[in-house]
């Protein structure tokens, strides 16, 4: 097996606005495993301030050499790889693009990370339609977009700007539209104070908001299980579910929360096989799930949605995320009418 990584800057097509702050570009790796003339191919995605694995390029990128120098150090089989990615944990993107190359390898080097209905070009998975933070007129812009290219899903980022502007545009698409009409998720990215979260809840409540991401930051494990006992608007789990490995601190997170919803990004929680034991744990529990990318370039989401695609789950997942960057890798996926599908029927 012989390996070789490649930085990847990807350039938003608009400014990308968060509670966190406004992302003009974002930071991705591709590693490429070649084995008998087959070759595999992953994405290593990290957002700054976010990934728990990033501190600095320079770090980052040594971390990966050393993962490939232990890839060439043993056998070179596709066996080790998967024990060397299980060894990962506290390097979920890297995990996630290792994990990712050696089931694209192991599949005949095809884009083939599983080999399902999605990646056959069968099914096809529901997505939301995303609307990023800015201006009221900027955002009311993205709304009217995404409405018009069929989307009745609506996810918007919430926090950033004064939040009764946030509250007025929800409030405009709810007048115009019913919530059978359109569903609209709110994403506060943390923003909001514990003290300042009952009140929000109650409002988006009475504009039958779907569900809030992460109203309040990570780690806050009472406030948090509080607010989910008492919240009228169902509350979804995201950057709460980051760092934390072991399953039985997933256990325990699940337990003592017990959100509505969580949500899943691999790249952020835990790779592939990280992702698949929230999965199973949450399916336990009865929690509800759905899938998001971190952002990935269509190397990476294209994995994500045919791991998604591995479970019955028909709630819209944030998977289309394809055509934020001006420079994006080719993809064979396709965004339509609310929905994402692979173009070719058989691969």
């Amino acid at each position: 097996m012989t390996t070789n990584v490649s930085h990847l800057e990807l350039h938003f097509k608009r400014p990308a606005g968060t509670s966190r702050g406004v992302m003009q570009v974002k930071n991705s790796w591709i590693i490429k495993l070649t084995a008998n003339n087959i070759e595999g191919i992953g994405e290593i995605s990290i957002i700054e301030g976010l990934s728990p694995d990033y501190i600095d390029r320079g770090t980052f990128e040594s971390t990966i050499n050393e993962v490939c120098s232990r890839l060439l150090a043993g056998e070179g089989n596709i066996e080790q790889g998967f024990e060397i990615a299980a060894t990962l944990n506290d390097f979920p993107s890297i995990k996630f693009g290792l994990e990712t190359a050696l089931l694209d390898l192991q599949n005949g080097g095809k884009g083939i990370i599983f080999n399902n209905d999605f990646t056959k070009g069968i099914r096809k998975l529901p997505i939301n339609g995303l609307v990023w933070m800015g201006d009221e007129s900027f955002m009311k812009d993205q709304i009217a977009e995404k409405l018009s290219d069929g989307y009745t899903t609506i996810k918007m980022k919430v926090g950033a700007i004064d939040i009764q502007t946030e509250l007025s545009i929800l409030t405009s698409i709810r007048k115009q539209y019913s919530a059978n009409e359109i569903t609209l998720r709110v994403d506060a990215n943390g923003a909001f104070t514990p003290k300042q979260a009952p009140e929000l809840l109650k409002e988006l409540a009475a504009l039958e908001i779907h569900s809030i991401e992460q109203p309040i930051k990570a780690g806050q494990w009472e406030e948090m299980a509080e607010l989910c006992h008492s919240t009228p608007t169902p509350i979804a789990l995201d950057e709460e579910l980051i760092g934390i490995i072991d399953i039985h601190q997933k256990i325990v997170l699940l337990d003592t929360i017990q959100p509505q919803f969580i949500i899943l990004k691999p790249s952020l929680h835990g790779g592939i096989s990280g992702t698949q034991e929230w999965i199973e744990l949450a399916e336990q529990k009865n929690i509800p799930w759905w899938m998001t990318s971190a952002l990935e370039s269509n190397i990476g989401l294209a994995a994500i949605c045919q791991l998604t695609a591995e479970y019955q789950n028909n709630l819209p997942q944030g998977l289309g995320t394809g055509s934020l960057y001006t420079n994006n890798i080719e993809s064979d996926l396709i965004v339509e009418n609310g929905f994402i599908r692979r173009s070719n029927l058989n691969p």
